[in-house]
């Protein structure tokens, strides 16, 4: 009887114990490590970083872990403050010296944040150049993990006082960003322009003409925070988005709008734009009106001119020839509540 007894208990310890672990196990989902990559902008002291974690913070996105070789610099706010935020860096030497493999060993990061390149427009490295480091970090990062999900800045203005051409050579290089990225990105690792350039400016955001001041700090942490939630809520099952299909009119230039992404006050939108006629288009603007309130905050691949609910989007230099049967798409991040109906574009 006291075998018996004995045996029963410890039956009913083992199963106790794996169905403790089977709990945590479930209940446990390994937090989306978040690697916010840059220079001195990202990292001394880079207080967007404090600012965008508390806000994600505050509005139920609490499983993540900001990670970086980098410790925090003090922000006057409790935040993760780790980063890979190396003042004074380039994003060429950083491809060049094979640096960043032993970062994203250490860390292993599920989303890039990158704003990077600033030091490289200072010392007049073209465009192209720049761009072909990007390509050898993106490659290292989807070494690291095939399902890097890779957020890119188009820098913020420079204006320094040593450099009178760094802010059109910034301008250069933001407007080349946004077609390597459409070269670049793929389904299972997606690229994403978040534009840090548009309504920043060098005399009341930064205190060099550089680096971001509070009101800088707050400019980048509302840029950066739409394109964070989406690639966040897209590690979980996508929301059924609608598609509009156009009818095709007679110059044969067509629209199609998709939501891509949804989540719970904003959602990110796609719009393809072919040419279905005989001949080659020069330049298109598509034409919508949102019907629900819907406001666009961001946008890419495309020149944005909006009033109250009404949308007109214009090719930018690089997109607007369309040979036949050749299709282009722009991309938006926009805010929602309560119904988001999908509207029908025109375009001509």
């Amino acid at each position: 009887m006291r075998r018996t007894s004995t045996l029963l208990a410890a039956m009913l310890a083992l199963a106790a114990a794996v169905l403790f672990a089977t709990t945590t196990q479930a209940s446990g989902a390994a937090a989306t490590r978040i690697m916010p990559l840059g220079d001195s902008i990202t990292g001394s002291p880079g207080c967007w970083r404090a600012l965008l974690w508390n806000r994600l913070q505050s509005t139920g996105y609490t499983n993540i872990d900001f990670v970086g070789t980098l410790p925090l610099q003090g922000c006057g706010v409790s935040y993760d403050g780790d980063n890979e935020g190396h003042g004074g860096y380039l994003a060429t030497n950083i491809a060049n010296q094979n640096q960043l493999p032993g970062w994203l060993s250490a860390t292993k990061p599920d989303i890039v944040l990158m704003h990077l390149g600033t030091n490289d427009v200072w010392s007049n490295i073209a465009p192209a150049t720049i761009l072909s480091a990007f390509t050898t970090l993106v490659t290292q990062m989807r070494a690291s993990n095939p399902n890097m999900k890779i957020i890119v800045a188009k820098i913020i203005p420079m204006n320094p006082s040593s450099c009178a051409d760094c802010g059109q050579r910034a301008v250069n290089f933001n407007n080349a960003i946004p077609a390597w990225a459409a070269a670049t990105t793929t389904q299972q690792s997606p690229i994403t322009v978040v534009d840090q350039w548009t309504g920043f400016s060098t005399s009341t955001d930064t205190y060099d003409g550089v680096h971001p001041n509070a009101a800088g700090d707050q400019k980048m942490s509302d840029k950066w925070y739409p394109a964070l939630v989406s690639a966040l809520s897209g590690t979980s099952t996508p929301t059924v988005t609608p598609t509009v299909t156009p009818t095709v009119p007679a110059g044969g230039c067509t629209a199609t709008y998709k939501i891509t992404n949804q989540w719970q006050d904003g959602f990110q939108g796609e719009v393809t734009v072919k040419n279905g006629g005989a001949a080659a288009l020069s330049g298109w603007t598509v034409q919508w009106t949102f019907g629900n309130g819907q406001q666009i905050s961001q946008l890419w691949n495309g020149t944005l001119s909006a009033s109250g609910s009404s949308v007109t989007v214009r090719n930018v230099g690089w997109n607007g020839s369309l040979a036949p049967g050749a299709s282009t798409t722009f991309g938006f991040i926009a805010s929602w509540s309560g119904t988001n109906t999908a509207p029908t574009p025109t375009c001509s």
